[in-house]
């Protein structure tokens, strides 16, 4: 990692944990417990960061982007609570500790992922309306919905669980690279774009530059995927903090199909594609162009 993307980062990482602690209901009662225990179980912060990012080189603070940041990691986070429950993935950890329902229980863990989705909603409004003069709200929360919905995240889910437990063997081979693309695509890189297009929404951009981040953010995300698919082959699962494995599982993915040493090639290829769009951008890139290579290279 650069100097220059470990210091944005450090900085980003702790104003958003802050925004999140104050944003979150701190009562004693159980669902405030469950949302707030998914919430601080750690995290890269990826989505909040690009959120940032994708203001700050339009041109507008990150400080005033803050709540919809906070709002994309509340997405991403009852996203994970919903995929660990015994009818989806059946995780019993996440992040090195028991996952949301083996702590609160499945009710509770269903009604926490719920509530942290439609309180992000509610923070992006509350957002936009404060930069009312700046920026287009249907935009950003079509862009959002969009990203977290059945066009995006929602359908790669329902796409991934009817190709689970060696569903997808039985598909010609051009049938499984396609079905792997979508899956790619909406489960994973579809609220990762969206998430940079927020901060650019937010600043007001000009379509021409929304545009280019969103391929940015595609790119990246699908790279991102195809890196978490090979970490789930080699990587240290102490690390990972999570059992199981993508294998074990006969769970449809880039080196299932391809292999490892092609995945790690075609992760690269993503990753080069993305800083290309990023170039009419210029030096204000750099951190972009930064995360997409660490994206590749993390170990965790």
């Amino acid at each position: 990692m650069t100097p220059l993307l470990k210091s944005f980062l450090e900085k980003w990482g702790k104003e958003v944990d802050a925004s999140l602690r104050r944003a979150l209901p701190q009562s004693s009662a159980t669902i405030h417990k469950a949302m707030r225990y998914s919430i601080f179980a750690g995290g890269k912060r990826l989505r909040p960061i690009l959120v940032i990012a994708g203001a700050e080189i339009c041109g507008l603070p990150g400080k005033k982007v803050l709540p919809t940041a906070c709002a994309l990691e509340m997405i991403h986070t009852y996203s994970l609570i919903h995929d660990d429950l015994p009818a989806m993935d059946n995780d019993d950890l996440r992040r090195g500790r028991p996952t949301n329902h083996k702590v609160f229980g499945e009710g509770i863990a269903i009604l926490a992922g719920d509530s942290l989705l439609t309180f992000a909603f509610d923070l992006i409004a509350k957002n936009a309306k404060l930069l009312r003069n700046r920026c287009p709200l249907g935009d950003i929360l079509h862009s959002v919905a969009e990203g977290a919905g059945f066009p995006g995240m929602i359908g790669g889910q329902v796409l991934d669980l009817e190709m689970g437990e060696g569903q997808w063997q039985s598909r010609k081979r051009a049938e499984q690279i396609e079905i792997l693309r979508k899956i790619h695509e909406r489960k994973t890189a579809a609220l990762i774009q969206a998430s940079i297009a927020a901060g650019a929404y937010l600043a007001n951009a000009k379509r021409t530059q929304i545009k280019r981040l969103q391929e940015y953010g595609k790119k990246i995300g699908l790279a991102f995927q195809v890196a978490d698919d090979i970490l789930d082959r080699v990587g240290n699962k102490e690390l990972l903090g999570k059992k199981g494995s993508d294998l074990v599982n006969q769970k449809l993915t880039y080196p299932a199909l391809f292999g490892i040493e092609s995945s790690y090639q075609k992760a690269t290829q993503l990753t080069e594609e993305a800083k290309r769009c990023l170039n009419p951008f210029g030096p204000k890139s750099n951190v972009l162009k930064d995360l997409a290579d660490y994206i590749v290279e993390r170990t965790y």
